[in-house]
């Protein structure tokens, strides 16, 4: 793993511009998880993780447990039955044209559901008797040093953390009146298999399934080792050692090691811990907290709603201990792999046909870039086998990716409208161009975003025919699980969903080739994108799914809404039609109802209103989530957990895309800057009086930081990371502006402010 690099002056800049009293640097107490008791199940336990490792601790059958997991511990042998002559985007084509689906089902959809791997899995568990008698009195996660505490009635207290920038866990018992051993527990891969139910990719199948050969477990003074051989010579390692029980105290660390034949060598979890237990647990705890410091010095929100504020900064917490560069991106469930026995729902794996791009939407206007560049990181190291699979089933130049993928990007199958999708390098390509337009590196700009820009496009200009009426279109559209996996997924005309990602990636192809200097591909893409279509609307300016089907059904993907959000090609800023577009849209969306909504789908739903300029209905939407969607933990569970209607789903699958999604949508009520002018708190709800962010990130690299009082905007700061110019849009009530040695106004209408500021130059507007 890399230790993240991040420039810390200008938090500490911006605070001491004033002191916002009511915006936590770090986190305060009453954002903390605080339990009277250890959870009893897996996705209720603690959670700690850097990103390459994580652990859930809980309570099993009597037994400390500590769940273990690490982000590249998987099944990578191929889908079985999935890689066939048909496997052909024009094979798909021509079964849609002759109504003959059943073929495509079989030979690409089962494999998916009837294959135990490839998959993600989970490495083991650390157990430490618990003797009888023992009564937990507090279970917190503290949330600032992202470390666990566990006190039990008789004084013995347990420490704990994953370190924020190396693969090793430790744990420390203070006040303990004998020996605490742990012991290592290894999943069972062999044995009877047990069906939980169906077998499908949302129970998981059982472990067994996999047939692996049960690993070893090898005891030592003070050390525990267990490894265990996968497929194809992949192993993986597990390892706790510990120190001599002194005056009281035991300290020790674990780690997970993974080992893949072709990669690179790597030290083994054994060597990560002896290596560990040469500095005490006091040393590594505070390198620890200095990252985590500095995590938390660079965004802070406050809003009047504690359920809501709570829910953010748990957010963004999970989001510190899941996503870093080196390390593997957000998966479904990231480096909390279910400790059930089972795999993981859908088998813990990269669905880019939404999950992975949800997780990093909070990324940018929170000002984590840096843990941005892991996902993108991760969709450059694999582009060369995109390009593979690009060939293979689409046949033409340019860059596709699969909508379901594994470790390094190759295709898994599952329904293909989603899975096979030939429009998921656009929706990936937003990222690309979020990175660029919230930190203006323009390095990044010529060797990443644009030649995937151009990649994506070509891939499109390549699918894409004329129709009759002289429309450019794909031969066979969908949208993500409308109308399931039946032949009637399949529409004649492109849907909204894949016209905007389309419309999306020529159109901001376009921007990134004039700023290249590119004019000759910035005109033939344009040309292009003139060449398709408007979205498909009703008569009351209500987006569809498609020409021929309009939103009649409650479902809980809103992809015919990408062109509102998240890629903003319909924008409120536009006028009085999209305005009523937005407006009528949301309202049918509202009017059909929430009954196959999912947890994310209430996220989703915040983001959208708060671009609606709607705080209050962003606000509910944010307050659902948190309260019926997410258990004890905040893990976003999909169904609802209150089951009082707010979703026929009831189940609780647990996935990381909703929470992240919220944090999201508070963002969004905070600030916007996606119509080339910043807007200070543009979605709060009336009654929100006082609210309050620090060091948000606009889009122009800028970070920004406002206070409102009694319902006004009295304070706003600005600073300009790179030399240019930017926009404000002014608050209702006259502020003072005053600007820093450099900059100066070049535009001011009295509604919209432009600076032109060098690199470090910063705008006040104070009451």
């Amino acid at each position: 793993m890399r230790d993240i690099k991040r420039r810390i002056c200008f938090p500490i800049l911006l605070a001491c511009v004033w002191p916002f009293s009511t915006v936590h640097a770090q986190p305060a107490k009453q954002h903390n998880l605080h339990f009277e008791k250890l959870a009893k199940v897996w996705d209720e336990a603690l959670p700690l993780g850097n990103g390459t490792i994580g652990a859930l601790i809980w309570e099993r059958e009597g037994r400390l447990r500590f769940s273990l997991d690490r982000a590249d511990v998987w099944d990578m042998r191929p889908m079985a039955g999935l890689h066939r002559e048909e496997f052909s985007y024009k094979w798909v084509q021509e079964q849609v044209r002759k109504k003959d689906y059943k073929p495509v089902q079989q030979y690409f959809d089962a494999p998916y559901d009837r294959e135990p791997a490839p998959s993600k899995i989970p490495a083991g568990a650390l157990e430490f008797d618990l003797p009888a008698g023992w009564q937990v009195k507090r279970a917190d996660v503290l949330l600032a040093s992202a470390s666990a505490e566990v006190e039990w009635s008789n004084g013995v207290v347990l420490k704990t953390f994953v370190h924020a920038t190396e693969p090793v866990g430790w744990f420390r018992f203070e006040n303990v009146p004998q020996e605490m051993l742990p012991q290592i527990v290894a999943p069972k891969y062999t044995g009877a298999v047990k069906e939980g139910g169906t077998v499908n990719s949302l129970v998981g199948d059982d472990l067994a399934r996999l047939g692996y050969k049960q690993g070893t477990i090898t005891p030592g003074p003070g050390t525990i080792t267990y490894r265990q051989e996968g497929w194809g010579g992949f192993s993986y390692e597990v390892a706790v050692r510990w120190k001599p029980l002194q005056n009281g105290v035991l300290e020790g660390a674990w780690s997970v090691s993974s080992h893949y034949p072709k990669a690179a060598a790597k030290p083994n979890a054994a060597a990560l811990t002896q290596n560990a237990l040469k500095q005490s647990y006091t040393a590594a705890i505070t390198s620890h907290e200095a990252w985590w410091k500095r995590f938390w010095g660079m965004s802070s929100i406050a809003v009047p709603d504690p359920l809501i504020e709570k829910q953010w900064y748990l957010e963004q917490y999970k989001f510190g201990s899941a996503a870093r560069r080196g390390a593997p991106p957000i998966s479904l469930q990231a480096v909390w792999t279910a400790d059930n026995g089972r795999i993981p729902p859908w088998k813990g794996d990269y669905h880019h046909d939404l999950n992975t791009q949800l997780s990093y939407w909070p990324a940018y206007s929170g000002n984590h870039l840096e843990e941005a560049l892991g996902y993108l990181d991760h969709l450059d190291e694999n582009k060369e086998n995109y390009l593979r699979y690009s060939k293979l089933y689409f046949g033409v130049d340019g860059l596709a990716v699969p909508g379901v993928t594994t470790l390094d990007g190759t295709e898994m199958g599952g329904w293909i409208q989603y899975s096979l999708s030939p429009t998921v390098s656009g929706w990936l390509a937003h990222h690309y161009y979020l990175q660029w337009r919230y930190g203006k590196d323009k390095e990044f700009l010529k060797a990443r975003a644009y030649p995937w820009f151009k990649q994506a496009c070509t891939l499109f200009e390549n699918i894409t025919i004329k129709n009759e009426k002289g429309e450019r279109q794909l031969p066979i559209s969908s949208s993500p699980e409308i109308r399931d996996n039946r032949l009637e997924a399949w529409f004649p005309e492109t849907t909204n969903y894949d016209l905007a990602i389309i419309k999306f990636t020529f159109k901001t192809g376009a921007e990134l080739a004039e700023v290249m200097g590119d004019k000759e591909q910035a005109g033939k893409w344009r040309k292009l994108l003139g060449e398709f279509p408007d979205f498909a609307q009703t008569d009351n300016s209500e987006l569809m799914f498609a020409r021929t089907l309009p939103y009649n059904e409650s479902h809980r993907h809103f992809s015919h809404l990408m062109a509102i959000h998240p890629l903003g090609l319909i924008q409120w800023e536009d006028g009085e039609q999209a305005r009523k577009t937005i407006t009528n849209t949301i309202a049918l969306l509202d009017k059909v109802g929430p009954d196959w909504w999912c947890g994310y789908s209430y996220s989703w739903l915040a983001n959208l209103k708060a671009r609606a300029k709607d705080g209050a209905g962003a606000r509910d939407a944010l307050a659902t989530f948190a309260r019926a969607f997410c258990l004890p933990n905040s893990f976003h569970a999909n169904g609802d957990q209150t089951k009082s209607g707010l979703s026929k789903f009831t189940y609780r699958p647990f996935t990381l895309e909703g929470n992240f999604a919220f944090a999201s949508g508070l963002q969004e009520m905070m600030l916007q800057s996606y119509a080339d002018a910043i807007e200070i708190m543009p979605a709060l709800p009336a009654d929100w009086k006082d609210a309050a962010f620090s060091n948000l990130r606009a889009e122009g690299a800028v970070l920004v930081s406002a206070q409102r009082k009694a319902g006004r905007i009295v304070q706003i700061s600005l600073l300009a990371e790179n030399a240019g110019e930017f926009s404000l849009k002014l608050p209702a009530s006259g502020l003072k502006i005053t600007m820093t040695k450099g900059v100066r106004k070049v535009k001011d209408d009295g509604k919209v402010v432009t600076f032109s500021a060098p690199a470090g130059g910063k705008v006040e507007l104070v009451d």
